[in-house]
């Protein structure tokens, strides 16, 4: 998977290759662009997509086409918003499993950064009274565990707002109707019901039921919302329709949901919640190896989400979880055997992509671990499986819960398996289990990945030759960005042509590490001759191994990387004679390196790209001419430092 570099031209590509008239719907989570498509695209199609700079894999699952990015999926996301209107009331034809999973994920995914955020706080709070029992009693412990519980009292209002957007009705109405359900009278009123107090509405008995926090009563309020206002609407003369459409849609949601929905939807997801809570009791380390083992699978199927309710559910009525426990050494699990993967590769990049992957699991993000590196390979994805399995077994002996809520289950959420009842000074059961359960999920998932191994792709030459380049440009850049802040800045400055030939467009390279501009801003140049001269008066900062490419410096903020030729670094240096060597100082148009080019052009292509490796650092570098004949010495770049 190659960086993200355009949010923009990212997002156009994907809408481009699914077909803009074909996108009914698109939404994001943490990680992945999720599309609703009239019809699924060809495989061709997902190759490319799959391949494009930024993508990690593309899955069709839950009625989805679901592009995993990352971490930049929200950005992505953004700029696909600017390219059309992609929340259209088109209908596709989903199975009911298909259009519940579709919806979790569309109502819970854009804010579960703040509930993994607020959980955070609470595992903060936790721990500070282990240490200051004291602590509860101040003020700051009281506005900052109000701060941490304020998503949870008031989800309804969050669920209103996505929910709205993806049953498409009016956002304040449907913020109107969850709020009320939040309200202090609210809960007095559920309050005195559950004391025994007789409180009807109409003719109908009011329950006891309470809505904060809570995830099926909010969800089912807007999408029976969604009916009621457009049935409203067309009966309604347009003068009175914006006063009148949401009064009545009010007026009929908000007692429908005290008297009927929402006691009907908070009963089921309690009923869920005790269902697992008894199979927990009673097979807790089966019900705890089903979890930790298959959890990713759920992840890469995309149904994960499905569970949300079942793991509030647990929160509302008992204040603590046992599933999201064993869930975070699913994440950890496959944490580990990324890591396991970058100890035992012996490929640079792929080791690059799998600690990246790593750091990413910490915050309890797996899709890059799980579609970069760990299902990619097959066995160490078996391995984190196992692992996890057999540490969530481990979190069984110690009857391990998670006492606040985690958006993102993973390493970092371990202190939500502390015990807050517990006085100060003695060791939480729950959280010692926590701990070793960590520490045997890493270890034998790291042993596994080494054991078992994997298919350990060597880099190719050519891409070993990238990396290289990579490093050299970035430390040229460096060299270049402190000679900026030493010399003049704002001073415009012509390069010259090392070659003579024909100069191209940089986007004419056929290698996107050149032509995509990674490397730096500039030309190519079709050779015409087998003579590289100094563009400039400076220094050789580094010439490679092979003699094919070659960083030089003109000591005033400029870096500019000669790459004579594509894949010519499998030659080896035959072929080529070097002049010079790293540090030599010498005048514009001396000859620095000879190449046998009526040999090379036979087998390679010479196309030999010329870039300021240092172009970040540069206020503005552009080509100078882009297509014709040129000489060495003749200018084809402006730079303004």
């Amino acid at each position: 998977m190659a960086q993200i570099r355009d949010y923009a031209k990212l997002a156009a590509d994907i809408k481009d290759a699914v077909g803009a008239a074909n996108i009914i719907n698109a939404t994001h989570c943490a990680t992945r662009l999720r599309l609703v498509l009239k019809k699924s695209p060809e495989e061709a199609v997902t190759k490319k997509i799959s391949s494009m700079p930024g993508v990690i894999q593309v899955v069709e699952k839950g009625g989805q086409y679901q592009v995993v990015i990352g971490t930049h999926a929200k950005d992505v996301y953004a700029e696909l918003m600017k390219l059309g209107d992609f929340a259209s009331d088109g209908e596709i034809k989903q199975s009911i499993v298909e259009r519940v999973i579709g919806t979790m994920s569309a109502v819970m995914a854009p804010f579960i950064y703040v509930l993994a955020a607020a959980g955070l706080i609470q595992g903060c709070l936790i721990i500070a009274l282990q240490f200051f029992p004291e602590f509860a009693k101040t003020g700051t412990y009281e506005i900052m565990s109000m701060t941490s519980w304020a998503p949870f009292i008031f989800l309804p209002i969050f669920i209103a707002i996505t929910g709205s957007k993806h049953f498409k009705c009016n956002t304040y109405v449907a913020v109107w109707c969850c709020a009320a359900l939040c309200t202090s009278i609210m809960s007095d009123i559920a309050g005195r019901a559950a004391d025994g107090e007789i409180i009807d509405f109409l003719f109908f008995r009011i329950s006891p039921t309470t809505y904060t926090s809570t995830v099926l009563p909010p969800l089912f309020l807007v999408w029976a919302l969604s009916y009621v206002e457009r049935f409203v609407d067309k009966g309604m003369p347009d003068v009175m329709r914006p006063i009148l459409t949401p009064m009545i849609s009010a007026a009929i949601m908000i007692p429908l949901t005290i008297v009927l929905i929402g006691p009907l939807s908070a009963d089921g997801a309690k009923f869920i919640a005790n269902a697992y809570n008894a199979a927990y009791q009673i097979m807790p380390a089966v019900a705890n190896a089903v979890v930790g083992g298959f959890w990713q699978c759920a992840v890469v199927f995309g149904v994960h989400w499905a569970i949300t309710p079942v793991v509030l559910g647990n929160f509302e009525m008992y204040g603590c979880d046992t599933f999201q426990s064993a869930q975070s050494l699913a994440v950890i699990a496959q944490m580990a055997a990324a890591f396991g993967v970058f100890l035992k590769s012996r490929s640079k990049s792929l080791k690059s992509v799998s600690i990246s992957a790593a750091l990413t699991a910490v915050f309890g993000i797996t899709e890059p671990a799980i579609y970069g590196v760990t299902l990619r390979l097959k066995k160490p994805f078996i391995c984190g499986c196992i692992g996890g399995a057999i540490g969530a077994i481990v979190l069984s002996f110690f009857d391990t819960h998670y006492y606040a809520y985690a958006g993102l289950p993973g390493l970092l959420t371990l202190v939500n398996a502390i015990d807050p009842s517990l006085t100060a000074g003695y060791t939480s059961a729950s959280f010692m289990g926590m701990l070793i359960g960590i520490v045997v999920t890493i270890a034998i998932t790291i042993v596994l990945v080494w054991t078992v191994g994997f298919e350990d792709g060597q880099d190719t030459q050519e891409e070993q030759h990238k990396e290289e380049l990579k490093e050299a440009t970035a430390t040229a850049s460096v060299e270049g960005a402190y000679n900026v802040v030493k010399n003049t800045v704002g001073e415009a400055v012509n390069i010259a042509s090392p070659l003579n030939g024909q100069v191209k467009k940089l986007s004419e390279v056929p290698d996107a590490t050149f032509s995509e501009g990674l490397l730096g801003q500039g030309v190519a140049v079709v050779p015409a001759e087998g003579k590289l001269y100094a563009p400039f008066d400076g220094s050789v900062f580094t010439i490679f191994d092979a003699k094919h490419a070659i960083v030089l410096s003109d000591g005033k903020g400029v870096e500019m990387l000669v790459h004579i030729g594509l894949e010519t670094v499998s030659l080896n240096g035959k072929g080529f004679t070097a002049h010079v060597k790293d540090g030599d100082t010498f005048k514009k148009g001396d000859l620095l390196v000879e190449f046998d080019l009526d040999t090379m052009q036979e087998k390679f292509n010479m196309i030999t790209p010329v870039l300021i490796a240092n172009s970040g650092d540069l206020t503005h570098v552009a080509a100078l001419r882009e297509n014709g004949s040129v000489k060495a010495g003749e200018d084809v770049i402006t730079v303004e430092i």
